[in-house]
C-alpha cells in the first residue's frame, strides 16, 4: 500500500464515520424536540453541523490527494429511547472516532503525509470536546436525576429558573 492510497483509506473511513454522526446527531435533535427538550436538541444540531464541516474537510483532503470521494454513512443511526442510551451511544461513536482519528494521524506521520497528519490531530481535539459534553451530560444525569436534568433542557422552563 503506498503512503497515499494508505491516508486515503483512513480519509475515506473517516468521512464515512463523520456522515455517520451527522444522521445520528440529526436524528437525536428530532428525538429530543419530540420529547419536549428543545435546548438539548439545539445542542445536537449544533453538533451535527461541526460534524458536517469535519465531512466537508475530509472530501477535500480526498479530492487533494486525488481521491475520489464517497459520500455515505458508515452506519444507520440508532434511535435513543432515553437520554441516558442516547449520551452513551454518542459517547461510545466518539471514543471510536478519537481512536481512530488518532492511529490516522499516527499513521500519516509514518508517511509523511503531514497535511493529513494535521487534519486529523485538529478533528481529534474537536472530539474530545464533544466526549468530554457527553460525558459531563451523564454525570449530571446521574446526580440530577432525569426529572430535574429534563426540566433544565426545556426552554420554558428553563428560562424560569
Amino acid at each position: 500500500m503506498t503512503e497515499q492510497s494508505r491516508s486515503l483509506e483512513s480519509l475515506q473511513k473517516a468521512l464515512a464515520m463523520e456522515m455517520t454522526a451527522v444522521h445520528q446527531y440529526l436524528l437525536h435533535a428530532h428525538v429530543l424536540d419530540d420529547w419536549g427538550l428543545d435546548v438539548l436538541a439545539a445542542k445536537m444540531r449544533e453538533e451535527m453541523t461541526e460534524e458536517l464541516g469535519h465531512a466537508s474537510r475530509f472530501i477535500d483532503r480526498i479530492l487533494f490527494l486525488g481521491g475520489e470521494p464517497k459520500v455515505k454513512a458508515g452506519k444507520a443511526p440508532d434511535y435513543a429511547t432515553g437520554l441516558e442510551g442516547l449520551f452513551s451511544a454518542d459517547l461510545d461513536e466518539e471514543k471510536g472516532a478519537i481512536a481512530f482519528y488518532s492511529d490516522a494521524a499516527r499513521a500519516a506521520d509514518e508517511d509523511r503525509d503531514l497535511g493529513t497528519r494535521i487534519l486529523f490531530e485538529e478533528i481529534v481535539l474537536d472530539e474530545e470536546g464533544h466526549k468530554d459534553w457527553l460525558t459531563r451530560q451523564l454525570s449530571l444525569l446521574e446526580r440530577l436525576g432525569e426529572p430535574t436534568y429534563t426540566a433544565q433542557n426545556m426552554s420554558d422552563v428553563a428560562e424560569s429558573v
